[in-house]
């Protein structure tokens, strides 16, 4: 049984989740908090849904990638612990979101040549790409992916927080486009769980996003990026 104050499902390819994860990160710095880094595919969620018709171009390539990404964490996780998953995690999202703007490429972060450095970062073994292409992981991810929802109910992204589980409740998101400081941080996290340790709370939202504020999207720190309009965690569009 998990020891963790906080259940934090991520699929490395999501901004928000990187946002996020990183405020997560400045919080447990500060208070004896707990985190075990858990997977939810944005890929598997969408596993029935026409990208072509839903999402802009791109899409489905950054979101195998997401998948592939996932697998590598999940044996990564079954060789070598909850800890280095942390680490990996870490690693992948500087590779992907912090390098500079995003080539337009989705599909490239699902490559070996991709991964490897991110393992090297992250003081771990590059032969653990080779799970890049191994689907016998994928049933791992698909089992965290339905425990998400479980928690949560269908009409969601990433990420998805649990709040000391097993008992507390889950959320998706906080959803944040800026990271606060370290006293920002703090504050944000007792408001955030405020809200959720009250059992008849369900949803506070709007679909207005600002662009995250992070290189591979062009903003850089301290901008602030252009509002978009998201749906179910994605842009979603209908042609």
């Amino acid at each position: 049984m998990s020891n963790a104050d906080l259940h934090f499902y991520f699929d490395p390819v999501c901004p928000f989740a990187w946002l996020t994860s990183k405020w997560v990160r400045l919080v447990a710095a500060q208070r004896d908090m707990a985190v075990e880094w858990r997977f939810i595919s944005l890929r598997l969620l969408n596993a029935s849904v026409d990208y072509d018709a839903q999402f802009p171009p791109g899409y489905e390539a950054g979101h195998t990638a997401g998948l592939r990404l996932l697998r590598v964490a999940a044996r990564t996780r079954a060789e070598h612990g909850h800890a280095a998953v942390a680490d990996l995690y870490a690693a992948l999202g500087a590779r992907v979101f912090e390098s500079g703007p995003a080539d337009g490429d989705g599909g490239r972060r699902g490559t070996r040549e991709f991964v490897e450095p991110a393992l090297t970062a992250a003081g771990l073994p590059t032969g653990l790409a080779a799970a890049l292409a191994e689907t016998s992981w994928d049933a791992q991810v698909q089992a965290e992916t339905d425990e998400a929802l479980a928690l949560t109910g269908k009409d969601v992204g990433t990420p998805i927080l649990h709040f000391r589980p097993p008992a507390g409740t889950a959320f998706f998101g906080p959803v944040i486009s800026r990271l606060p400081d370290a006293d920002q941080a703090v504050e944000l996290w007792d408001h955030v769980v405020g809200l959720a340790a009250f059992p008849g709370f369900a949803e506070l939202k709007r679909s207005l996003r600002e662009r995250p504020q992070l290189p591979s999207f062009g903003v850089p720190t301290g901008d602030v990026g252009v509002s978009e309009d998201w749906h179910g965690g994605s842009r979603r569009q209908h042609r």
